[in-house]
């Protein structure tokens, strides 16, 4: 949303928007000159976006709660209402659209592509779901016809767009408050895969239920592969090849062996917009990540702090074991938090497992994003369910006090809340002496 913001901005729109709560991102905006409110009620609507006309286009996110008063405001007052993804499709149509869909990955991926297009000089737009290392923003602008979106499957979004290039990272059940099982987001996945531009090119990880398309995998056949992977001084190597590139000694900028899965992705991709292999190497070696994307808080001889968005079981168990092979002389100290009650119910199971891959757990309450509570859906149905016995449920406003006294040598904070208003306040416990 926040992107789509920035882009209406900077073609000279009047622009403002509505939040639940101030972050360091609604903080930029403002700097920016986009105006933010956080009261949830139609009197703090500025008067010129009071009456509809053809000048005035309302966005919203399927996120926002059904009985929000702004929203209904604009429903019950003649408006047309576009979906976020809406307004991604109505831009993106007329161009070279390369479009990143999965449960998890898409972000990462999303940002690679762009990123590649940009140092190599082929050059794109992006609308992408997280802050740019970067660039520091989570919109980009190109001077060509090509756009890098990240496609999302909530809500079916991703069906507003037709994309030239597609990939798909995972098709892992999730969002089930929305399609009711995993069958149902199956489908949507392939029809968002037969919604692909005549002529173009599908780009999926290998295993996926699809029937078309182009594969790949880390360490396993495909038509794209990543193999002889190392870690050296902290960085991960590996050698990319299909059946007309080979690329060797890969150095990644970031760190993580999902990472290198999302890197043959974008390489694969790159290389269908004709980016050549030189020039992917040396992007991939100056691509910084995303933000809350396995992002290093604190990195030193003594004590080590990432921070990262995993909200689902799958991608805690990549993130949890990428930070385990990076330092497995280390004791892990994870402080998650559940991202939604009807996730926290249908995966418990699935979390007590991911989460059990650490040394030591600190949980937090459910944070409850669109919901309302479940009866009998706690933090505490994932702690009983694990095995490690050094676990514990602490509240938000308790859990940097802990940190400050017990200083844990490697920290990994993930979850999709408000857990990244904890990060600085850690960092500085950990860092105080």
């Amino acid at each position: 949303m926040s992107g789509l913001a920035r882009y209406f901005h900077h073609l000279g729109c009047v622009v403002c928007g509505y939040d639940k709560t101030s972050t360091d991102l609604t903080n930029d905006l403002h700097n920016e000159g986009i105006q933010v409110v956080f009261d949830d009620h139609s009197e703090y609507i500025p008067l010129s976006f009071q009456t509809p006309d053809e000048g005035t286009l309302i966005i919203y996110t399927p996120a926002i709660p059904k009985d929000s008063h702004i929203l209904n405001f604009f429903r019950e007052n003649g408006f047309e209402l576009f979906k976020r993804s809406q307004v991604l499709g109505i831009i993106s149509k007329g161009m070279f659209t390369v479009a990143i869909a999965g449960t998890h990955g898409k972000t990462t991926t999303s940002t690679m592509v762009a990123h590649i297009l940009k140092d190599s000089g082929k050059d794109c737009s992006a609308f992408l779901g997280g802050l740019s290392t970067n660039y520091h923003s989570n919109v980009l602008y190109g001077k060509n016809n090509i756009v890098v979106v990240e496609a999302d499957e909530y809500d079916r979004s991703f069906l507003t767009l037709h994309p030239d290039v597609a990939i798909i990272t995972s098709m892992d059940a999730d969002h089930l408050d929305i399609y009711g099982d995993h069958a149902h987001l199956t489908e949507s996945f392939k029809l968002f895969a037969s919604q692909i531009k005549p002529g173009g090119t599908l780009i999926h990880k290998k295993g996926l239920p699809l029937d078309t398309g182009f594969t790949y995998a880390v360490e396993d056949k495909a038509d794209a592969t990543a193999s002889n992977i190392k870690i050296e001084n902290g960085d991960f190597y590996f050698d990319f090849k299909n059946s007309n590139t080979t690329i060797t000694n890969i150095r990644m900028g970031i760190a993580g062996m999902h990472n290198i899965e999302n890197a043959v992705a974008a390489i694969e991709a790159s290389l269908i917009l004709e980016v050549s292999p030189d020039a992917i190497k040396s992007a991939l070696g100056s691509f910084k990540g995303v933000k809350r994307r396995f992002e290093y808080i604190i990195k030193n001889d003594h004590q080590v702090y990432i921070d990262d968005y995993a909200h689902h079981p799958e991608e805690l168990k990549a993130c949890i074991r990428s930070v385990k092979k990076l330092y497995p002389g280390k004791k892990l100290t994870t402080i998650f938090q559940p991202h939604l009650y009807t996730r926290t119910r249908d995966f418990v199971d699935g979390f007590a497992e991911a989460l059990d891959l650490s040394d030591e757990l600190i949980i937090l309450d459910i944070y409850p994003a669109r919901e309302l509570p479940i009866e009998g859906v706690t933090s505490d149905m994932i702690l009983e369910r694990m095995k490690i016995w050094n676990k514990r449920r602490i509240s938000k406003q308790d859990v940097v006090k802990v940190i400050k006294e017990e200083k844990p040598e490697l920290l990994l904070t993930v979850g999709a809340g408000d857990i990244d208003t904890l990060v600085q306040p850690l960092k500085q416990a950990l860092q105080d002496v």
